[in-house]
């Protein structure tokens, strides 16, 4: 919060090199304190590791350390227990607290910003509150795909229509559906991993752009902080932004994976569909219509994508056009983080509340199954394979039987077999074993099909 009366503490932070205090626009658009305290945690612990090392190596005393080190612990402290007060005046995170040690040891705190600049302060905050959420991320996604798991290991043998275009295509299974979803969330939890891995590299010690004279040990500093090795070259440790862009683009693809669920949980849900049910803890009724049973966790899981992918187009522009190094532009990189980061982590635990809480509606989706010819494959294989018949005549007669079916209202498996046999005589009684959606899924053994055997060794493995 700014403070009005305060002396020009902004200024005095600066140095000689200005004499007035700054226009209220200036302020207004320089200050990022209001969005980047989120990072204090992560302000400390890089002045903690910074101020060991420049003990250890004799930069500064060691009298000079214990007071540092001692302060920054108070002042974790007062922001954990809410009584720390964040002034606008002195701009951002690093200030604030950098301030606020200055006042409880003195002359002392001023040596803390020895051998470093913002730039890089900056640079490792934000790096180590992304590696941070990479981890949360994963974290997240397992738990999700552990409750995906068990509605597979469930539905081994339930049987539901598979769809293309929105069209019933052939019967699979519940268990095989779930494990779809299981496969593209275990990937994007890959992506986090990858990417947290790319950005296990520590900024400290690059300062603005060139690097130090002081002899400084960065090796230090990063094991300190869990890094696995400093950054290469200093220009591009204060410049980089491309790990929370590729945080950005892994939350992107994760919530469309997200909404593609929540998709299929707003039509299941629906009285036309009816294939699951919701419990009340993942939907709301309607203010109006008594019989209303809306899924708007699903709808707002849905939704959350459309603010994760404008948050990696919003960072991805404010950095296309910056030269090197570090430009105040990249003041606007952490905002779209903090949010994509926010609404990510929301809508995986609506999802993994929601996958945990639905309940297949067995008998209609073995119902759904049976209908609009979804054994015309299946009755299309059997004649290859029994018959000998080349797949593209096999088509053509499963389709003249299909017409017949679908103009006399009944499915396949209601065909008398002299109808079948008045196109294709060989046809004999044993085409009706294949007919049915449980004989479907169980044919279905190929590695990675629906057979229940394959789900319950994708389900184990």
């Amino acid at each position: 919060m700014a403070d009005d009366k305060a002396p020009n503490a902004a200024n005095s932070m600066w140095g000689g090199r200005f004499a007035d205090r700054p226009d209220a626009i200036m302020e207004e658009i320089n200050a990022s304190i209001g969005f980047d305290r989120r990072l204090a945690t992560q302000d400390i612990r890089g002045s903690q590791a910074h101020a060991a090392m420049l003990a250890a190596v004799g930069i500064i005393s060691d009298e000079d350390h214990r007071a540092i080190s001692q302060g920054l612990e108070e002042i974790g402290g007062e922001i954990a227990r809410g009584e720390f007060v964040f002034r606008r005046d002195l701009e951002d995170i690093h200030m604030n607290i950098e301030n606020r040690l200055r006042e409880k040891i003195g002359d002392a705190a001023g040596r803390l910003h020895t051998a470093r600049s913002r730039n890089d302060q900056v640079a490792l905050d934000f790096r180590l509150w992304v590696k941070e959420q990479c981890e949360e991320a994963e974290a997240a996604l397992g738990r999700l795909i552990e409750a995906l798991l068990v509605q597979a290991k469930d539905g081994t043998e339930t049987v539901m229509p598979g769809f293309t275009h929105l069209q019933v295509a052939q019967p699979v299974t519940w268990g095989h559906h779930m494990m779809a979803y299981v496969e593209m969330f275990r990937r994007d939890r890959s992506r986090f991993s990858d990417a947290r891995l790319r950005m296990d590299e520590c900024p400290l010690g690059a300062a603005a752009l060139a690097g130090t004279g002081f002899p400084i040990d960065r090796d230090m500093t990063a094991r300190a902080l869990g890094f696995a090795q400093p950054t290469a070259n200093s220009i591009d440790s204060v410049s980089a932004r491309d790990f929370a862009l590729e945080f950005l683009s892994a939350a992107s693809i994760c919530a469309t994976h997200l909404s593609r669920l929540s998709e299929e949980i707003v039509i299941w849900s629906s009285a036309q569909f009816d294939f699951i049910t919701l419990s009340d803890k993942f939907t709301t009724g309607s203010s109006i219509m008594p019989q209303k049973k809306n899924p708007d966790a699903a709808e707002l899981t849905r939704a959350k994508v459309g603010r994760i992918l404008g948050s990696l187009v919003t960072l991805m522009t404010v950095m296309k056009g910056l030269p090197l190094a570090y430009s105040k532009d990249m003041q606007e990189d952490k905002e779209p983080v903090f949010d994509a980061a926010d609404a990510l982590a929301l809508a995986l635990a609506a999802m993994t509340g929601m996958v945990a809480d639905m309940q297949p509606n067995v008998a209609r989706l073995r119902e759904a199954a049976a209908q609009g010819f979804s054994t015309a494959t299946d009755l299309a294989d059997w004649l290859v394979r029994e018959l000998g018949m080349p797949f593209r005549d096999a088509h053509h007669v499963t389709g003249s039987l299909v017409k017949i079916a679908e103009d006399r209202g009944c499915d396949l498996a209601d065909l008398s077999l002299e109808t079948m046999q008045s196109v294709e005589g060989r046809i004999t009684q044993a085409v009706y074993d294949v007919l049915t959606v449980e004989a479907s899924v169980r044919s279905r053994v190929s590695y990675g099909g629906t057979a229940p055997v394959r789900v319950g060794e994708q389900v184990a493995g």
